[in-house]
């Protein structure tokens, strides 16, 4: 007798600013997952917080694949986290959180699987918390020795009116100014000019508390996926060729002008170093599952200067994860697989150490 099908909860959308990104990742993952291993229930997140259940993505997907959208709506009836419990099979349920940015990224919702005792994709408590939040991720790299461009943290009420002499005198200019806890490239700018460093702090402000400059590096852009729980492997680097100044939203999502290189043209060498790198990364912020890490390279200087890193990383047709992946091997439906295995293993392993 076959194994009865895993329970794949979906959760996208969320209250962050990627709210739009999420839903387009959510309709590619119920496209490629295997309706023969998983009975899917899709759950969107509304801006406002409120969970629907995705009845209309649900009927779609149940005439084929090709019947579901290019983004999932947010829309359904309402419906909590006690959905978790409504599982369509005797298999086991696990949660995929598509939830990029705040209030999905960053520990939240996997605090309350935790509590749910579900097991979940990807990163931890811990692991998310600290990779959301790039000021916290950049000191933890700090003491693990990992190289990173010069940068500077200010949280909204350090900010004085010396603080752009302060800034320009350490950094130089141009610098990138970027909310400490957004992804998706959102609210982030390349400020040339005193003037342009004071909006840009306000721009991001309206993101979050805390701001992130960081010195302008002229590098090449270069990106490795990981993949696991305690013995994490790296896929083949992939480099992105920006079509516009740096590599922002609209670069990513709406004009699809980058060009993405992978595997990335570097000497097999650097590759290798590029590999072991992310893996190191990966270890040091605690990240589990799965995580994009990103890097700045610079050929002739300081070699490659850790970015950030992504626990949640896009899945969208143009998504680097996914396509570093396939080029290493491992198919988009495989790499779901892999995903779901590596949350039962850790879901299973935790709950031993926790059960005295």
């Amino acid at each position: 007798m076959a194994d009865p099908r895993i329970n794949l909860v979906v959760l996208y959308g969320g209250r962050s600013a990627e709210h739009d990104v999420s839903r387009v990742t959510a309709a590619h993952v119920l496209r490629a997952a295997d309706p023969a291993r998983y009975a899917i229930t899709a759950v969107g997140i509304s801006r406002e917080g409120q969970w629907q259940l995705a009845e209309s993505a649900m009927a779609a997907l149940a005439r084929g694949p090709d019947a579901l959208p290019g983004e999932l709506e947010i829309e359904g009836p309402l419906t909590s986290p006690a959905v978790l419990d409504a599982t369509p099979s005797d298999g086991p349920t696990v949660v995929l959180p598509l939830l990029h940015g705040p209030l999905g990224e960053d520990g939240t919702i996997q605090g309350l699987l935790e509590l749910a005792d579900t097991p979940y994709v990807g990163s931890g408590v811990l692991g998310s918390a600290v990779t959301m939040d790039k000021a916290m991720a950049k000191q933890v790299l700090a003491h693990h020795g990992i190289a990173q461009a010069r940068w500077l943290s200010f949280h909204e009420h350090e900010l004085a009116p010396s603080t752009v002499g302060s800034v320009t005198e350490e950094l130089g200019l141009p610098v990138f100014v970027k909310p400490a806890n957004m992804g998706s490239s959102v609210g982030i700018t390349k400020a040339k000019s005193s003037s342009e460093l004071i909006d840009a702090i306000e721009l991001a402000l309206t993101y979050d508390d805390r701001v992130v400059i960081e010195e302008a590096v002229v590098a090449r852009e270069i990106e490795v996926a990981v993949l696991g729980n305690l013995e994490p492997r790296a896929s083949v680097p992939g480099e992105i060729v920006p079509g516009r100044e740096f590599y922002d939203y609209e670069d990513k999502y709406v004009t699809d002008g980058a060009r993405l290189l992978v595997p990335a043209p570097l000497p097999d060498g650097e590759a290798a170093a590029a590999r072991t790198l992310a893996v190191d990364v990966f270890k040091a912020l605690r990240c589990e599952g799965m995580a994009r890490v990103d890097f700045l390279y610079e050929e002739h200087g300081r070699g490659f200067l850790c970015n950030e890193a992504n626990t949640i990383p896009g899945f969208t047709p143009i998504s680097m994860y996914p396509k570093l992946w396939a080029a290493t091997g491992l198919s988009y439906g495989d790499l779901i697989d892999e995903l779901v295995r590596l949350a039962i293993e850790r879901h299973g392993r935790q709950r031993r150490n926790t059960k005295h």
